[in-house]
C-alpha cells in the first residue's frame, strides 16, 4: 500500500500573538491565509508561478522568480523583506527544470538566501508548475547563516538560525565527493552523514532535531530507511517525522533529508499521547522552546486493528485531523493555535473535497497552507483486510 502524505504545518501561540496577513487583492483558493505571523516568525504559504492577469510565466527561470515575487507580496505585506526569509521549500512538476531552477534561485539570492529543500512532484494546485512556501524570521539580528568547513558559500547555505532554531538545507544522498553510493542503504546513510556535518558546524547534533522531513522516490523502501534512520536516534525520544514519498529528486537521488534543530537541548521535549506506542523512528510530537512540531498523521486509527478503513479522501480527513487532535490535546493545544500548513494529496483532482473537510476545523483565519501531490495517485481499492490506501497525510507544527 502507497502512503502519500497531505503534509500540515501547524505554528500555535496564543492566539492574540497570531496575525494572518492578507496581500491586497490576493484570494486563496483554498480555506488558508496567504501568511501568518506568529511568535517571532512568518509562515507564508505555497506561492505559484501565477501572475496577476491570471497567466504563467513560459519557462522554468522565470517561473520560479515569478513565485518568488509573490512570497515577496506577502513578506512585505507582513513589514519584512526577503531578507528576513530563513527557509523555503521548493516544488516542481518537471524533473528537466531542477537546475534551470536552481540557476534562477541563485540569481535571485546572490549572496545567499534560506535554508531550502527542493523536491519533484507529480501535481499542484491551480496548475502552477513550481511553488514555494517559506519562513520568515522577524528579527533580523536572530538569523545566522551556518557554513561548513571547506565549502564555498553558496546561495542555498547548509543551514540558517533563526534565534534558537536551526533550519536545514535538503542533505542529498551523496557522499563528501558528491558521488552517488550504488546502493540505496548507502545513500540514506550518505544523507544522514551530510546532515551530522551540517549540524556539526553548526556546533548540534541529531539528539537536536525536532523535526525531519525524509524525502524519498519509490526505489527506496521504509524499512531500508528506517533501519539506518534509527541508528542516529534514542529510541522513544526521536524527531517529528514526515515520510514522503517524491515523484523525483535534484541530483539524481532517491534520499534527501531536510528539517529543524533546537539549539538547546533543555528545550526540547518530546511529547506522545497515550494511544501511540514509543517509536524508533519518529515521536509523535516534540516542543523546540514554545513552538511545537508534530509527525505526519493519516486517516489510520490507532490501536488494536489500526488501518485506514475509510475509502475516501473526506473520510481520511476527518480521521488525520482527529489523529492530529491527539498531539495538539498532550500539549494543551487545540486547532485554533494552527498558524500554517502543507498538505499532500494523493490526487490533486481531491483538492476541493479535501479542503471541505480541512475548513471545518478552523475558524474565519484559518492558517497559511501549502498543497501539492507529490507521487502518482494510488489504484483505490481495498486489500484483503479491508484496509484503504492512503490518500493524505498531515504533519504540525504549534507555538505555545
Amino acid at each position: 500500500m502507497r502512503a502519500f502524505l497531505c503534509i500540515v504545518l501547524l505554528v500555535a501561540a496564543a492566539s492574540a500573538q497570531n496575525k494572518p496577513v492578507f496581500p491586497p487583492g490576493v484570494k486563496p483558493v483554498g480555506p488558508y491565509s496567504p501568511g501568518v505571523l506568529a511568535g517571532d516568525s512568518l509562515y507564508v504559504s505555497g506561492q505559484g508561478a501565477q501572475k496577476a492577469d491570471g497567466s504563467y510565466p513560459s519557462t522554468p527561470e522565470e517561473q520560479l522568480r515569478q513565485c518568488l515575487e509573490n512570497v515577496r507580496t506577502v513578506v512585505e505585506t507582513a513589514g519584512l523583506t526577503m531578507g528576513h526569509l530563513v527557509y523555503a521549500q521548493v516544488y516542481v512538476k518537471d524533473p528537466q527544470a531542477f537546475d534551470a531552477v536552481n540557476r534562477a534561485w541563485a540569481e535571485y539570492f546572490p549572496h545567499g538566501g534560506p535554508a531550502r529543500s527542493m523536491i519533484g512532484v507529480a501535481s499542484l494546485p491551480v496548475g502552477t508548475p513550481v511553488e514555494v512556501n517559506a519562513v520568515a524570521i522577524r528579527e533580523l539580528s536572530h538569523r545566522r547563516e551556518v557554513t561548513v568547513s571547506g565549502e564555498p558559500k553558496s546561495a542555498v547555505p547548509p543551514a540558517v538560525f533563526a534565534g534558537d532554531r536551526l533550519y536545514v538545507s535538503d542533505c542529498p544522498g551523496k557522499d563528501a565527493s558528491g558521488a552517488v553510493p550504488p546502493s540505496y542503504a548507502a545513500q540514506v546513510q550518505a544523507a544522514l552523514d551530510r546532515m551530522g556535518r551540517v549540524l556539526k558546524a553548526a556546533h548540534l547534533d541529531f539528539r537536536h532535531m525536532v523535526f525531519v522531513n525524509p524525502f524519498m522516490t519509490d526505489k527506496v523502501g521504509y524499512e531500508e530507511m528506517n533501519r539506518v534512520y534509527a541508528k542516529h536516534f534514542e529510541f522513544g525520544n526521536t524527531p517529528a517525522r514526515a515520510t514522503i514519498k517524491v515523484a523525483s529528486l535534484p541530483g539524481g537521488v532517491d534520499i534527501e533529508y531536510t528539517g529543524v534543530a533546537v539549539a538547546e537541548l533543555s528545550q526540547r521535549r518530546a511529547v506522545r499521547p497515550k494511544n501511540m506506542e514509543p517509536s524508533p523512528t519518529a515521536s509523535p510530537c516534540v516542543f523546540a522552546g514554545g513552538v511545537f512540531y508534530c509527525s505526519a498523521k493519516s486517516g489510520f486509527i490507532p490501536g488494536p486493528n489500526s488501518g485506514v478503513y475509510a475509502p475516501t479522501v473526506e473520510g481520511q480527513v476527518r480521521q488525520t485531523m482527529r489523529n492530529l487532535l491527539d498531539g495538539l490535546e498532550e500539549a494543551g493545544l487545540n486547532f485554533s493555535n494552527v498558524v500554517a500548513s502543507n498538505v499532500y494529496l494523493d490526487d490533486i483532482a481531491d483538492f476541493p473535497k479535501m479542503n471541505g473537510v480541512y475548513k471545518l476545523f478552523f475558524g474565519t483565519a484559518p492558517p497559511a497552507r501549502t498543497t501539492v501531490q507529490q507521487y502518482p495517485p494510488a489504484e483505490r481499492k481495498a486489500d484483503a483486510k479491508d484496509q484503504w490506501p492512503g490518500l493524505e497525510q498531515i504533519s504540525i507544527i504549534a507555538v505555545k
